[in-house]
């Protein structure tokens, strides 16, 4: 039976699964990827973006946009620690440092939990199958606890100064 629309239906690839260009080997062939590499260096350095640059290269603009954000917190924690520089600007500053910690601990934890045959048709099309293995699943757990710590303190931490700052400010109009 034909079908009635002249025009076939299109049908796009989902995001998650578009082929990525890997890095080429001198003899041609891509360069693999580990899995339990990606997972430690997000764990480990996530922060300033290095297991982005091992999977996608130096013109990642979101691995460079980690290494920024990190150093935009170095210098806002710095700031605040010293007492200098605008104070809001600091905890910008500071919080855009933190949220690259934070995204790093749930990086690892989404590329951990990543069933090895997704992650072989992204980044090995052409390799050996992935066998992650406990070291993988213990760097998953250890993410999770610690990013959950993490986040759980900055809460924490910003909300008391949040709440502090307002005691203050009732007490300098009280006096007044």
């Amino acid at each position: 039976m034909r079908h009635p629309c002249p025009i076939a239906p299109l049908t796009m690839p989902a995001a998650s699964q578009a082929p990525v260009v890997a890095p080429q080997s001198p003899a041609g062939r891509p360069l693999r990827k580990s899995k339990l590499v990606t997972v430690a260096l997000a764990f480990l350095l996530g922060s300033v973006g290095l297991h982005r640059f091992y999977l996608h290269g130096l013109g990642d603009k979101f691995a460079w946009t980690h290494l920024l954000a990190m150093l935009a917190g170095a210098i806002g924690v710095t700031s605040m620690a010293l007492g200098t520089g605008n104070a809001a600007l600091n905890w910008t500053f500071a919080v855009a440092g933190g949220a690259s910690i934070v995204a790093a601990f749930l990086t690892a934890i989404v590329f951990g939990l990543r069933p090895d045959e997704k992650w072989d048709a992204r980044y090995n099309p052409h390799g050996q199958p992935t066998r992650s293995g406990w070291p993988v699943i213990i760097l998953v757990i250890l993410s999770l606890m610690i990013g959950t710590g993490l986040l759980m303190a900055g809460l924490a931490i910003s909300f008391q100064t949040f709440f502090e700052s307002q005691v203050e400010a009732a007490k300098a109009l009280s006096q007044e």
